[in-house]
């Protein structure tokens, strides 16, 4: 059967080998420590839960708005305004399918083909995907370990070509846990509106910060207004990855491209996470304090572990809930690439990690710490007695 050209685009990511052998493993029983889930380890809130079953009760499944609630998407303005000091407008924003949705409708309505999409490196993996898939070319600026890969307006100056017209941020940054400085960011949207590219800012993990770091969005600036667009997402804040509750804020004509992209795809996201999302906005937060200061204990664990591990070297993350350690001195020791020491560390001492190349670097690994800390202790230490065994 003959595809689409636009398939051939894409790849599936190559870390799909390690889950796939993961899996198998624990099929046969094998002890495997995962620290290659992108998602909390903490349930659903009971409240937001609830609200969930009080929607099926209600019988509140049928077809919404296409672009969400007008409860909803107010609820989102508002608990914007209230965390980063924005002044959205209901009209401005739009409910997706989760945040990965917001990313890739937002995408499919500004880039064209042949337009150049600049992906800092280290990237998540599905935005280089989405960009060529939308036909656009990646061109990745690549931040600099020692500078803590964070992102700053001259890398990005360096990078612009004359058909740059978008640029993807995450911040904090997933794998790295990288946070762009406050008056870089500015910087960076203010060279973006200079030479009118839009700036698509990914806000999944923004409420997850440490060492004293505040909220902090573009969306609050008002000179911004026509260039910037928010992605945002319920998942991580509020333990609801399932629930699949995004959102997209931005220009008017911006979200009537998405909303119209959408209309043809999911239709409106679905009734009783909608209902759910409204309670996590609008109740209750006391959980994401929780989480964030469990996140940072384990962060601290994490990074003093790592570094105490002969050749291996990790930059500290000031948000989300991943470290990117540097494992290079393996390939110095029959190791290959950051694949290969993948595959081997699980194979050998059963931990599950994602490669760096996933990420489009070549020398570290992922390794989340959203899960317990025996299971950190556990994992940490086989991941020692491995990098003994390459000697």
């Amino acid at each position: 059967m003959k595809f689409a050209g636009r398939v051939s685009r894409i790849s599936v990511s190559q870390t799909m080998a390690v889950n796939e052998k993961a899996l198998q493993m624990r099929e046969q029983g094998i002890d495997i420590v995962d620290f290659g889930a992108g998602e909390p380890d903490f349930p659903t809130p009971d409240n937001i839960s609830q609200a969930g079953v009080r929607a099926i009760e209600s019988n509140f499944t049928r077809y919404t708005s296409i672009g969400g609630t007008p409860d909803l998407r107010k609820a989102i303005v508002e608990h914007h305004a209230r965390i980063f000091g924005s002044k959205f407008d209901v009209s401005e924003c739009l409910v997706n399918v989760g945040g990965k949705h917001a990313i890739f409708n937002t995408v499919s309505a500004v880039v064209d083909d042949g337009d150049d999409v600049m992906i800092p490196t280290p990237y998540w993996v599905s935005f280089a995907d989405i960009a060529r898939y939308a036909g656009g070319r990646t061109v990745f600026a690549e931040t600099r370990e020692a500078d803590g890969f964070r992102l700053t307006a001259k890398l990005v100056e360096s990078c612009l070509t004359a058909k740059t017209r978008l640029l993807i941020t995450n911040s904090p940054s997933n794998p790295s846990g990288a946070v762009i400085d406050d008056e870089e960011f500015v910087r960076i949207a203010a060279l973006c509106r200079e030479r009118g590219i839009v700036l698509l800012s990914d806000e999944c993990y923004a409420r997850f910060l440490y060492d004293g770091l505040k909220p902090f969005s573009l969306g609050s600036r008002p000179e911004f207004r026509d260039t910037v667009v928010i992605a945002g997402s319920l998942s991580k804040t509020y333990a609801m990855t399932g629930w699949r509750i995004g959102y997209v804020l931005g220009p008017k004509e911006l979200i009537a491209a998405v909303q119209k992209i959408q209309s043809h795809s999911t239709s409106n996201p679905t009734s009783i996470s909608q209902k759910a999302a409204l309670e996590a906005l609008t109740g209750p937060q006391g959980s994401v304090a929780m989480m964030l200061a469990e996140y940072s204990r384990r962060r601290d664990f994490v990074v003093e572990r790592l570094n105490a591990i002969p050749g291996i070297h990790c930059t500290r993350p000031g948000g989300a809930f991943y470290a990117y350690p540097n494992i290079s001195s393996a390939f110095t020791r029959g190791i290959k690439d950051s694949l290969e020491f993948s595959v081997r560390l699980l194979e050998e001492s059963h931990v599950a990690v994602v490669p760096g190349s996933a990420f489009g670097t070549a020398d570290h690994i992922r390794i989340s710490y959203a899960t317990s800390l025996e299971q950190l202790e556990r994992g940490l230490t086989r991941l020692a007695q491995f990098m003994a065994r390459l000697k």
